[in-house]
């Protein structure tokens, strides 16, 4: 028996799952986000790293890798060591648009990572300036179809989720309206609230204090389920049949991750989502909390893939 306790572990330190779940995290985890500090996704995944550096005695930095519609960043997870000590906070934009609306990626959306966990997820806020003879999602799409290419609806850019979800609305309802790309958010937000253009997708946090002020008016959620932070605002999916635009934020991790590391991280992850502080935080963001299993993630997001292909292909947007 004394023989074989030291050639088990000598067998046990050879194989590199086992290695890894009895040691990490060994050293700080890098948690990459795609984003400058300071938006939605930054500020989720800080708070995710927190509670993760808490519950394993280990610090789990964020590191801000904006750039090229997010795909540096990803690109540095899909190169990274499988050892779970570089993970991702990935978003709709890199697991789901940037698959079709790029020519040419230097990693595969899906095979190329693994998925560990989805963390948040909200809608998008359909918001049109008071002056808009509109209060509902219907009335939006009577009038666009009454007035052919007479409104105009800012985006953040071409490819981007807000100009994506627009988009979906206008091929599924039939409509046809002018796009005006800005430089961000913050500058498409702007310019619905001059008056500049008729309409715009905004988050949640950015949409609720010129809402909440009259000085601009939502009329619809992205999704196919209200929100709780826009009780009275119907979903889009209310007047639209199947439309269903929805943020999410979430940890992947490079491909070939130990199953046990994946494991320990996606059950960390989900009790962060039970502590009633971080309950707060999401809902002060719009945002709900995910409970699906690393397989389920992997799914949607192939779905995610899928279904954003035929809306990047329907609006013609595309990325050299």
């Amino acid at each position: 028996m004394k023989l074989l306790i030291p050639l088990f572990a000598a067998a046990m330190a050879l194989n590199p799952q086992f290695s890894a779940a009895q040691t990490y995290p060994a050293k700080p985890v890098r948690l990459l986000v795609p984003f400058p500090p300071g938006g939605i996704s930054d500020t989720l995944a800080r708070i995710t790293a927190q509670q993760l550096g808490e519950a394993f005695s280990q610090s789990f930095v964020v590191e801000n890798r904006p750039g090229a519609g997010t795909t540096i960043a990803a690109d540095l997870i899909a190169k990274s060591p499988a050892d779970g000590h570089t993970l991702y906070f990935t978003d709709v934009t890199t697991h789901a648009i940037n698959a079709s609306l790029y020519a040419k990626l230097p990693f595969d959306t899906v095979r190329d990572f693994t998925a560990i966990a989805l963390v948040a997820q909200s809608p998008l806020v359909l918001v049109v300036h008071p002056s808009m003879p509109v209060k509902s999602v219907p009335e939006f799409i009577a009038l666009a179809k009454s007035r052919p290419d007479d409104i105009v609806y800012a985006s953040s850019g071409n490819g981007t989720i807000i100009h994506l979800g627009m988009e979906a609305i206008r091929a599924q309802a039939g409509i046809k309206m002018v796009h005006v790309p800005y430089k961000g958010s913050a500058p498409a937000a702007a310019a619905v609230l001059s008056g500049e253009v008729a309409a715009s997708f905004t988050t949640t946090p950015a949409a609720l204090p010129y809402t909440t002020s009259g000085r601009l008016r939502a009329i619809g959620v992205s999704g196919t389920s209200r929100s709780p932070a826009f009780p009275g605002v119907p979903a889009i999916g209310e007047a639209i049949k199947g439309y269903d635009i929805i943020l999410y934020s979430g940890l992947l991790g490079p491909a070939s991750l130990p199953a046990d590391v994946v494991n320990r991280l996606h059950g960390s992850a989900m009790a962060m989502l039970k502590q009633p502080k971080v309950i707060e935080q999401w809902n002060r963001f719009g945002a709900t909390a995910v409970t699906m299993t690393p397989a389920q993630v992997a799914e949607h997001i192939r779905n995610e893939v899928a279904k954003f292909a035929k809306i990047v292909k329907a609006s013609g947007a595309k990325v050299d």
